[in-house]
């Protein structure tokens, strides 16, 4: 579990708080095996006997001070009794303490009664069901099921698969048997009528599901015979006085829906794992939860130009996350298409359901295959419920991340699916009329984390009752952080221990919400934002004074007495930049947009930053790296280094200068630093980068210059010299001398 805080030293009171402008909070990795500083969890075996505070619930931690019968709550400071059994366990030697007087990071399984009851009713083997749209090209279906080739050699033997197609009507396919059997049932045109027959009436679900181990090459010939819905189908409906159009309808909306239902536990079933791949090749419009994508509507949603609005067009798909959260079903959208989808009415069943979205433009470019394998080659946990508490003088002001809110507390997020770079974001504030002082206890901050895990049991083959489900068994696992800060009266302090990072993920999650309701207005909120920055920021350092008399060039707007400070600047200039707060242009696709805030909302700060404001690395040849750029513009062309590659997280781009001799090979050969450097990136990442290698004596360079920011104005339109990063710090500078700072 990694923890890393905005602010190292937190502020001392509210004012000093709204002096230094920054945001305060936590960005949190909960499945990370380490914490931030790459140190493991101390685990053990006991959780069920880990103590509780009886006043606000924390759990017992190295931090709390303990005495022979009683033990203080580190987070609300209240006195609890110490059982007998509890207290022995503590009293042992050093050499055999329990994780928790070892460690203020622990991971523990949960037995007895707390982890077995959780798990007692969830069959152990995990479910994965391919949700296909028919309404497609050949091209889109030889893509999907190249990804799912990929996807049946990822998961695990034991697992079982489920295959689902829809157009007009549902497909589902049986194939256990000799050959693959699909039954059809039509779906209702009408968006306020349901599926007239439950899915379990027209096909058992233990023969819908096939154990991938004994049924691979069966689901792979029943792969093959799918097809897109052809002209023989279209001359077929209209014989049947059909309408035309029924070869270009999604009734995915009803589809989704009824396959939740069938995997829940309506009908008996109870999955730890249950795990829905949709592949959309355009906009659901059949049925219920169809989507108006007409440009008439779009219109309407947009109105004014500079405040165009990302809304929901109905409470479907809301409805349906719910659905899929209770039924513990998480939903990973896969959309091929240049065609808008309006993803911004269907992105919360991926978000809320603990899911991922994917958005591809092509199936000429597309990485689904590789995306895919990477998705389920990695560990994950499932059934997940966080919870982050915090000592009385603070609180949390806003979270965010892919989850779903429980319903009764606040600040118990459920999180169906949990991977090792899932990140979710905290911002606090202060309680009122509260402060930290030396008299009060330190800023104390705890996680806790309940998950499970599958364990695979190994070869079980000879067991007289053997099969899929025996392979597997749950394990129950609680993981608590306790994390003490310091404080600090001192604004210098807290510049200098702020994690620009983190500033940056919260700052984005902030523009992302606010975005949803005014791009606009979020634009200026950010701009004065950073103007409010450099002014605090320019009074603690004294290089201003409050009277007039020093120019405003004196104001110091690139933050050089503070170092990590020094990238704000850039960072917000990338960020009006971005597509987040372009959507008013006619070059940026909606659906791309709500692709990025998906995308941006799940990483870590690292991978986020990379993704805001790329790393520009020079090489004087394909094995020599020369160095690491700071700027984003084209005065790099004026270095004498020959090849750049460029790392902008989901594109990694190798660029050969105009200059670069003949004797250079291109592309780079692929034993070299520059090849390995390249490999170790895309290996790194969650997603599979898109990889371009530009000549730019004879190639199109835009895709490389697009991402020289500082060449550009906050309009999105391009300078012939590198002044737009800098008018924009004048403006900046402007505004701060406009207030008298």
């Amino acid at each position: 579990m990694a923890v890393r805080a905005s602010l190292g030293c937190f502020p001392s009171d509210p004012a000093l708080h709204a002096s230094c402008a920054m945001p305060w909070g936590v960005a949190v990795t909960p499945f990370s095996a380490v914490d931030e500083r790459g140190s493991p969890p101390a685990t053990g075996d006991e959780g069920h006997l880990l103590p509780r505070c009886q006043s606000c619930f924390a759990y017992f931690s190295l931090l709390c001070p303990l005495d022979r019968w009683s033990w203080t709550c580190t987070v609300c400071g209240a006195e609890n009794e110490m059982p007998a059994d509890a207290a022995a366990r503590y009293a042992r030697d050093g050499a055999h303490d329990p994780p928790e007087m070892r460690s203020a990071f622990v991971d523990l399984l949960l037995q007895g009664e707390e982890g077995e009851e959780e798990v007692a009713a969830a069959a152990p083997t995990p479910v994965y069901v391919a949700v296909i749209d028919l309404s497609s090209s050949e091209e889109f279906l030889e893509l999907v099921k190249s990804a799912l080739q990929a996807a049946l050699e990822a998961l695990s033997p034991g697992s079982l698969f489920g295959l689902l197609t829809f157009s007009s009507k549902i497909g589902l396919y049986d194939v256990q048997g000799p050959i693959p059997i699909v039954k059809n049932v039509f779906i209702p045109p009408d968006s306020d009528v349901a599926l007239p027959i439950d899915l379990e009436d027209i096909m058992p679900l233990c023969s819908f599901l096939a154990p991938i181990d004994t049924c691979k090459d069966r689901i792979t010939e029943a792969l093959e015979t799918i097809k897109p819905i052809s002209s023989w189908d279209i001359a077929a409906n209209a014989a049947e006085g059909q309408d035309h159009v029924l070869h270009h309808t999604r009734g995915f909306g009803v589809a989704l829906d009824v396959l939740v239902n069938y995997l829940g536990s309506e009908y008996g079933n109870s999955f730890e794992l249950a795990r829905i791949f949709a592949f959309l090749s355009g906009p659901p419009n059949y049925g219920a939860g169809k989507l108006d994508t007409s440009e008439e509507q779009n219109a309407g949603k947009a109105g004014d130009a500079d405040h165009i609005l990302l809304q929901d067009q109905t409470n479907f798909y809301k409805n349906l996350a719910t659905s899929a959260v209770q039924a513990g079903v998480c939903v990973d959208l896969f959309a091929i298409t240049n065609e808008h989808t309006d993803l911004t009415s269907l992105k919360v069943l991926s978000v809320e359901s603990g899911g991922s979205l994917f958005l591809y433009s092509s199936t000429d470019e597309s990485t689904l295959p590789q995306d895919i394998y990477k998705m389920l080659s990695r560990p994950y946990a499932f059934g997940c419920v966080m919870r982050l508490r915090t000592s009385s003088q603070f609180k949390i002001a806003d979270s965010y991340g892919h989850f779903f809110p429980d319903p009764q507390y606040t600040h118990v997020q459920h999180i169906n699916c949990c991977d090792s770079f899932a990140t979710y974001s905290y911002d606090f504030e202060f309680e009122k009329d509260s402060q930290f002082s030396r008299k009060s206890s330190p800023p104390i901050l705890q996680i806790a984390f309940k998950y499970t895990v599958l364990v695979h049991n190994g070869d079980t083959s000879d067991a007289s009752n053997s099969g899929s489900r025996s392979k597997y068994s749950l394990e129950r696992r609680l993981r608590v952080r306790t994390i003490q800060y310091n404080s600090t009266a001192n604004i210098w302090d807290l510049y200098d221990f702020v994690d620009p990072d983190v500033v940056l993920t919260i700052l984005v999650h902030q523009v992302i919400l606010s975005s949803l309701s005014d791009v606009l207005e979020t634009r200026l909120w950010l701009q004065d934002w950073l103007v409010a920055v450099v002014a605090q920021y320019n009074k603690a350092y004294k290089n201003v004074t409050s009277g007039g008399g020093t120019g405003m060039y004196d104001i110091d707007v690139n933050f050089s007495h503070c170092s990590q400070l020094q990238h704000l600047s850039r960072f917000v200039f990338a960020v009006l930049l971005s597509p987040l707060l372009q959507v008013n242009s006619e070059y940026i696709h909606p659906d791309y947009v709500t692709y990025l805030q998906c995308l941006f909302s799940a990483l870590e700060p690292a991978s986020l930053r990379q993704a805001i404001w790329p790393t520009l690395i020079s090489y004087s040849s394909p094995d020599v790296e020369a160095e690491v750029h700071q700027s984003l513009s084209r005065t790099v062309f004026t270095s004498e280094s020959p090849i750049f590659l460029l790392d902008a997280y989901k594109d990694l781009l190798v660029y050969y200068s105009p200059t670069a001799s003949s004797e250079i090979p291109f592309p780079p050969p692929r034993d070299c630093l520059l090849r390995s450097t390249i490999d170790r990136l895309k290996q790194e990442r969650n997603i599979t980068p898109k990889l371009m290698f530009i000549q730019g004596a004879r190639d199109d360079t835009t895709e490389f210059e697009k991402y020289l920011v500082e060449d550009q104005t906050l309009d999105g339109s391009w300078l012939s010299s590198s002044t737009g990063f800098s008018s924009f710090l004048d403006e900046v500078r402007s505004k701060v001398a406009e207030h008298g700072i």
